[in-house]
């Protein structure tokens, strides 16, 4: 309890730089990351992550590093629901990352469960995706109360904005048609308490400037991402338009994206249910999928 690091710089660490497990009241401040210095495609050598934390603020950092720059986890698997100890009451804010695979991550070790995640005024420079929700069937685990606002990004290689829970592997609609043709496994698994779920995530006030695909929804068949809100976010200069698959509840609305492709769709939404944007409702999208622009 009571943890301070302040002011400090770090370099070189062969592995996650600052990992504080099952601490409470944990203030990260004006702390430096180069890792490694060297060659910042390092694998694993993630910046800041709390683990089944309680109340930390991570703030005004400077972040480079060869994996994901800050991220929530809470355990992973079996290990993680025995523990049960959820990462919570988290707030980063004024903080800077220039490499890594993800500026702001949660999961995919988040079996313990998410809550009460505040994340503003954060920019992103080059990292391959920016916010990034990860995790797969077998973690189980709940994340909710995600509150995002004030978010720069330029250079984005990735998504800007991406949830994937086929994290490892690939989801329905991602697979190439050989990988289709060879995967005979058609039967979506019941609910169990191996089963992630994401809801509740709010994300407002996000400016993008160079991007591959604008931003990608990718949830289970079983357990659809439900109830997130997307407002106010401009995307330029991106490669292609917002995918939203496997996703109930979800809010659009003041969505700009420009995409390099002239004339395409900038949004397309697949196995989806009860998508509003900007106040018209589509009620279900089936796999062969509804496409619109943004006005």
């Amino acid at each position: 309890t009571n943890v301070l690091i302040e002011n400090v710089k770090i370099v070189n660490s062969p592995f996650w730089t600052i990992n504080p497990a099952f601490c409470d009241d944990v203030v990260v401040h004006g702390v430096t990351i180069h890792n490694p210095s060297e060659n910042p495609k390092g694998p694993n050598t993630d910046g800041i992550n709390p683990t089944s934390c309680r109340n930390v603020r991570i703030s005004d950092c400077f972040i480079s590093v060869g994996d994901d720059c800050i991220t929530i986890k809470s355990g992973r698997d079996a290990d993680g629901r025995k523990y049960g100890k959820p990462c919570e009451n988290i707030a980063i804010t004024n903080c800077i990352m220039l490499s890594g695979h993800g500026g702001v991550v949660i999961g995919s070790e988040m079996s313990g469960g998410v809550k009460n995640i505040y994340v503003t005024d954060c920019t992103f420079m080059g990292t391959d995706v920016g916010l990034r929700f990860k995790s797969t069937r077998g973690r189980g685990g709940v994340v909710e109360g995600i509150y995002i606002n004030n978010i720069n990004m330029i250079n984005i290689p990735n998504e800007p904005l991406l949830f994937d829970l086929f994290y490892g592997g690939k989801g329905p609609g991602e697979e190439t048609e050989e990988e289709r043709a060879a995967n005979t496994k058609t039967d979506v698994p019941p609910v169990t308490e191996e089963t992630p779920a994401f809801r509740d995530i709010h994300i407002s006030n996000v400016y993008c400037k160079g991007s591959g695909r604008a931003m990608f929804f990718n949830g289970l068949p079983e357990m659809p991402i439900r109830n997130v809100t997307v407002k106010n976010v401009v995307i330029t200069e991106a490669a292609e338009g917002a995918v939203i698959s496997q996703a109930e509840d979800v809010q659009l609305e003041n969505i700009r994206i420009e995409t390099k492709k002239k004339g395409g769709h900038t949004l397309q939404m697949k196995n989806a249910k009860k998508i509003k944007v900007d106040g018209k409702t589509y009620k279900e999208a089936d796999a062969k999928g509804t496409n619109l622009n943004f006005k």
